[in-house]
């Protein structure tokens, strides 16, 4: 076996664990956290929302730690793309994906707001450092608050409603030891998880001669992006794919905000001079397009569907072609 592909296999077993420490996690803390007596609206909107951003955001982090940045923003970016173009592209295939649901268009010109915030950001001169991570973090934080507020006032966002649902749940530890488990294995997990993820994608990116924003805009971002395809395809699967646009929406916002917040006040974020030409531009249209198609009430059905994901096999060959190029 050549050493590439025992790299590949390593990554994509940091991958699994990634995704099974961070949804460990998730579910003990919120157990935790109702065993406590915490409302769960507070759970929902804290443990939750950050939990399932879990596996971007430890990437992203150790990237930056082991002196590969470009991973960092590159999975980022990626997984924002795969979002739109990807999630909601294989289950519209399958069920037709409604965007008439209440509180759906406020929370596409958050996600709208927050790529441009980010752009904006990205075309000062330099990496992204201290001072940009926190006004993105304080987007994260004012996104949150809003929310609660929206919650409050007994508001429909189907965003809010993913985040806040603590009482269906299903999975949660019952025991004291058992919860235990859960966050120490989700715990460990997640940084063994993201090690050998980041080790591996460095190492691939080196032997193919690719550069390391490409791995992480492709094969990286594809492999954070798999819980909220399997959270899409499960709900598409039950005849909730209202669940799917909410999910989404949630997870670009985060993804910029808080993912991208944290790591830049963890150490600077070198932007490719690629990604001013090209990826963050494709990141801002899919999001735009997603926002007629709300704007308009027009639903995400099977030709979407199919356009939506011959433009992502269009993206990754591109980024593929540009790094071989570079």
């Amino acid at each position: 076996m050549s050493p590439t592909i025992l790299q590949f296999l390593f990554l994509v077993a940091g991958v699994i664990l990634l995704l099974l420490a961070g949804d460990l996690l998730v579910r003990g803390a919120a157990a935790l956290a109702r065993k406590w007596g915490i409302p769960s609206l507070i759970v929902g909107l804290t443990i939750v929302a950050f939990g399932t951003s879990a596996p971007e955001l430890v990437v992203s982090v150790q990237a930056v730690l082991s002196g590969a940045s470009e991973l960092a923003i590159g999975n980022v970016v990626g997984s924002n793309i795969a979002n739109v173009l990807l999630v909601l592209g294989v289950p519209a295939v399958i069920m037709s994906i409604p965007t008439n649901v209440a509180g759906v268009a406020r929370n596409v010109g958050v996600a709208v707001f927050a790529t441009l915030v980010l752009i904006i950001l990205m075309l000062i001169p330099g990496p992204l450092v201290f001072w940009q991570g926190a006004i993105l973090f304080g987007g994260i934080i004012l996104y949150l608050l809003w929310m609660f507020g929206l919650a409050k006032t007994g508001a429909e966002d189907p965003t809010l409603s993913e985040m806040a649902d603590i009482d269906h749940m299903d999975g949660l530890p019952k025991s004291n030891a058992a919860i235990t488990f859960f966050i120490l294995f989700g715990i460990v997990g997640l940084a063994f998880g993201g090690n050998l993820i980041v080790g591996n994608a460095i190492k691939i990116a080196t032997s193919l001669g690719v550069s390391e924003a490409m791995i992480g805009l492709t094969i990286v971002a594809i492999g954070t992006s798999l819980p909220e395809l399997a959270t899409v395809m499960v709900a598409a699967w039950r005849g909730h794919t209202d669940v799917a646009i909410g999910n989404v929406l949630g997870s670009n916002v985060f993804n910029i905000f808080a993912v991208l917040g944290v790591t830049a006040m963890v150490g600077p974020i070198a932007v490719p001079d690629g990604f001013l030409i090209f990826d963050v531009w494709v990141m801002l249209a899919t999001i735009v397009a997603l926002g007629v198609f709300i704007l308009r009430r027009a639903p995400i059905g099977r030709k979407i569907g199919v356009v939506f994901l011959l433009g992502y096999a269009l993206f990754i060959a591109a980024a593929v072609k540009a790094s071989l190029g570079a």
